[in-house]
């Protein structure tokens, strides 16, 4: 992959998005990523790229999968010095996404104790819902990045 991750997009990134800046490790391999806030809660979204399908061309369970953790679990953190591991996550797989298609997900905080959240979430693509599910997220400080 290049230094620019959104050069292969095959179609305009949509109003309001920006690239999250998530350019090194994992986040490389499963991006780009983008987000845009509404009402204060994140909505997370990717083109689906080659690199994203499976043999039949369609968005891969494993980044359909991967992308709700980082969707719905964006929906605890509570200031710039907290970060979130997931303790659970539930997914109910009801469609699926196409290569070039533009997925979006988000996800919403139903209860919370201590630093445990639970979150209903959905993923989407134009007006078809891809997948639902609940994922459980703990909050922690943030700590010193090593190199």
């Amino acid at each position: 992959m290049s230094d620019d991750l959104t050069q292969n997009l095959s179609q305009a990134v949509p109003a309001g998005f920006k690239p999250l800046p998530w350019h090194k490790g994992y986040g490389r391999q499963v991006g780009p990523l983008f987000e845009k806030r509404e009402d204060g809660t994140p909505i997370r979204a990717f083109e689906v790229g080659e690199h994203h399908v499976n043999g039949m061309t369609n968005a891969h369970g494993g980044m359909l999968m991967t992308f709700a953790d980082m969707s719905w679990g964006a929906a605890v953190v509570q200031t710039d010095k907290t970060w979130w591991v997931t303790v659970r996550l539930v997914c109910d797989f009801l469609s699926g996404a196409e290569l070039g298609d533009w997925v979006m997900g988000q996800g919403h905080v139903i209860s919370g104790v201590d630093n445990l959240h639970t979150v209903s979430g959905r993923i989407w693509t134009r007006e078809r819902l891809i997948m639902t599910g609940t994922g459980v997220f703990k909050t922690i400080e943030k700590r010193e990045r090593n190199g």
